[in-house]
């Protein structure tokens, strides 16, 4: 199961194609080149919600991701608009500092059973917020703005990757390092839910004590995958406020987590892929509604409820076959 069958990867294939090439070739054809920001807000919001897909993945439920976007968005800035550190550095600084963080704060709390871990994580956003509010170097209310664009790539003095503000149109590259990083991360998802660790994750969500019995670590493994999640959601701010240019203490809020939740059971928590289902459906779903004007949060909590009641393992249970499948629920 370490690998990918050959109708797996001829699937795998096809996506590549679509989000690189399908997706391009049918913008520029519409002249629709607001899309291009849209499917880059979807493609870092999937590298968030893979991460609480992951926690979900050991049996915990985490609606705190949102507290480690804002950290590694808030990270990402300050290294470069205020440091002049390259931002290229500071993507992964900024997932680093999140796990980090959330090392912190999990030493204590996933020693604790699972409802209290999710209420806990509750209220993470809201303390990253008031924090980022009262820091002096986070600049309180008015945030972070004018942050630089990436800059170029250069491998032994040939540049691989030229500087974004030499650009005519930015959103084209954003869009391609936005998939690039989406893509990166439900490979190595994949790959950990197929490893060794992978195997004992399962072993845990299915029965905790009997893991515990034949010598597993349990706190040391959540700890291991709570870090892992929130090194996503650091990923998927730090890429946020550099596509933004600006970062706020309310660019990721309490109902960003939430959704970042709702992303995995709509798309499916027994399948790899399903979080990114799951927000292409979510993101989209919800502007379709916006026409139903005062209905369209009823309407929405209800097809919601219908989706949970009826495909328990979410829009990706609909389909044949075994793409993407992640162990089950």
């Amino acid at each position: 199961m370490n690998g990918l069958t050959s109708k797996q990867l001829i699937g795998f294939s096809i996506f590549l194609l679509a989000i690189f090439v399908g997706v391009p070739m049918a913008i520029s054809a519409t002249g629709r080149w607001d899309f291009y920001f849209t499917l880059t807000s979807v493609a870092l919001l999937a590298i968030a919600s893979a991460g609480v897909w992951l926690t979900f993945y050991i049996g915990r439920i985490n609606i705190g991701q949102g507290a480690f976007a804002l950290i590694g968005a808030y990270v990402s800035a300050i290294l470069v608009a205020k440091a002049g550190i390259s931002f290229w550095i500071s993507l992964p600084v900024a997932g680093i500092f999140a796990a980090l963080v959330s090392v912190l704060i999990g030493l204590p709390i996933l020693r604790l059973r699972g409802v209290y871990f999710a209420m806990i994580t509750l209220v993470l956003t809201q303390v990253v917020t008031l924090t980022a509010l009262a820091l002096p170097i986070t600049n309180g209310a008015k945030g972070i703005t004018s942050i630089p664009l990436p800059g170029g790539i250069s491998l032994f003095g040939l540049q691989i990757l030229p500087p974004f503000d030499s650009m005519a149109d930015t959103k084209l590259a954003f869009y391609i390092l936005a998939c690039i990083l989406m893509v990166l991360t439900y490979l190595a998802l994949w790959r950990l839910v197929h490893s060794r660790l992978g195997h004992i994750c399962r072993s845990m969500q299915q029965n905790e004590e009997l893991a515990s019995s034949i010598g597993i670590n349990i706190a040391y493994i959540r700890i291991i995958i709570f870090a892992i999640s929130s090194f996503f959601g650091g990923i998927g701010g730090a890429l946020f406020g550099s596509i933004s240019q600006s970062v706020y203490p309310s660019s990721f809020q309490v109902q960003d987590s939430v959704n970042f939740m709702l992303n995995c059971f709509l798309g499916g928590l027994g399948y790899v892929f399903g979080p990114m289902l799951g927000t292409l459906t979510l993101y989209f779903g919800w502007d379709l509604l916006f026409t139903l004007g005062k209905y369209q949060l009823l309407v929405y909590s209800v097809l919601l409820i219908l989706v949970i009641r009826f495909l328990p393992n979410g829009l990706l249970s609909l389909r044949l076959g075994n793409i993407g499948k992640g162990g089950g629920k």
